[in-house]
């Protein structure tokens, strides 16, 4: 059935008084004028991210210091009105990997496979959910940022990568039953054939299903900054993800986009975001968008790629950029309860990415699929559906899909 609720709209928290080192030198009022930035745009959650190894740096001790900070940062955020998801292991961002030295070097183990790298995860992911579930404002935890970032360095099988999440969300859900607990996973897990995290992960695992939109996949190559592949990439992943689950009522948490350069130059940032944001709220799915980011990085931080500098809502001086007067147009249009999603017909899918994974290229951008997808969108709402729930009138029905059309 199609979401009722109003669309949430909100940011990934990059501080830019020294990037997510500020956690180092933690600083009440940086944060607090940070997140007012966002409230003023009418936003209504951040996602955060405490540094895992600075908080478990090792596997038996949990700084009590730590998860303080990270509690200030929830209750400040509370202040501006602002809901909060917690992602736990950092892990990987914008390029960096942050892991603890009791998985490197000497100690070096696969943190999805080795038994006691699980547990001692487990004791942090349990201390730090029951800490976070004990603020009102707190929504929702992610066990990492795009966890599956961290493979190869720690090898893992798809069986392995499976039970490793699945056991955090239970220690999670232990923790804080209240509160939706999330798997985050770059695209590789829909697009690479041979990734060890599959799309089943994706809409099996945890509350909601997220999702990654990052057009330098590829995507922004086949049409440019705002041609239709590039601006209806994110609305493409829900719809995967939405077919990919066999719940046709799963949302999908948009938990990251953004305007990356060059893909998307800085004349065409604002564009971009508007296109992005018209095509993707219409999707019926869609549980809510996470921009990335709410900061640019400041560029006396040295060795970022290029992109990774300028992807903020707000400079590091604090002024509001383009995209983050279209992001704050959005989020006023849909602040409301969303009217009833118009019925749409959906692409016929020949791959079955729960079934066969090992087929997954076959949907990745540029292919004859998405290709096909994108021209027949450009008319307007369209779902995907796998051939086998194709007849199911029930299913289609759920999904508010009133025709089911073949590639041409």
């Amino acid at each position: 059935m199609p979401l009722s609720h109003p669309i949430r709209f909100g940011a990934n928290y990059v501080p830019p008084a020294g990037w997510f080192h500020g956690w180092l030198d933690f600083s009440p009022d940086s944060v607090r004028r940070d997140l007012d930035d966002l409230a003023g745009l009418g936003l209504d959650h951040v996602r955060v991210f405490p540094i895992w190894p600075w908080i478990q740096p090792n596997r038996a001790l949990i700084r009590q210091r730590g998860i303080d900070d990270l509690l200030q940062v929830i209750d400040i955020a509370a202040e501006s009105g602002l809901s909060v998801a917690v992602d736990l292991l950092q892990g990987h961002l914008s390029s960096f990997d942050f892991l603890p030295s009791w998985v490197l070097t000497w100690h070096e183990r696969s943190l999805f496979t080795d038994p006691e790298v699980r547990d001692g995860i487990a004791a942090y992911a349990d201390r730090v959910a029951r800490a976070v579930g004990e603020r009102d404002n707190v929504f929702a935890v992610t066990l990492g940022n795009e966890v599956n970032n961290l493979y190869p360095a720690n090898p893992t099988t798809p069986e392995a990568s499976t039970r490793w999440a699945a056991e955090l969300i239970d220690v999670v859900r232990a923790a804080a039953p209240h509160l939706l607990c999330l798997h985050s996973l770059y695209d590789a897990s829909w697009y690479d054939p041979g990734h060890p995290f599959r799309p089943a992960d994706n809409v099996d695992l945890g509350d909601l299903t997220t999702v990654h939109s990052w057009v330098f996949n590829g995507v922004s190559a086949v049409d440019g900054p705002l041609g239709p592949a590039t601006v209806t990439h994110a609305d493409y992943l829900v719809e995967l993800a939405a077919a990919t689950s066999p719940d046709p009522a799963r949302p999908v948490w948009l938990q990251e986009v953004g305007a990356p350069r060059p893909d998307v130059p800085q004349a065409d940032a604002a564009e971009f975001t508007r296109r992005t944001l018209d095509a993707v709220t219409a999707n019926p799915a869609l549980w809510g968008v996470t921009w990335w980011c709410s900061h640019d990085v400041d560029r006396s931080l040295a060795d970022f790629p290029a992109r990774e500098y300028d992807l903020g809502l707000f400079t590091v001086d604090h002024r509001a950029k383009p995209a983050a007067r279209a992001l704050a147009s959005a989020a006023e249009a849909h602040r409301r309860s969303r009217p009833p999603a118009a019925r749409r017909p959906a692409l016929l899918c020949e791959v079955d990415l729960r079934a066969e994974p090992e087929r997954r290229a076959e949907v990745a951008p540029g292919g004859a699929f998405h290709t096909e997808w994108v021209r027949l969108r450009q008319a307007g709402p369209l779902a995907i559906v796998t051939r086998s729930r194709a007849a199911d009138s029930g299913y289609l029905a759920a999904r508010g899909i009133d025709a089911v059309l073949t590639e041409t």
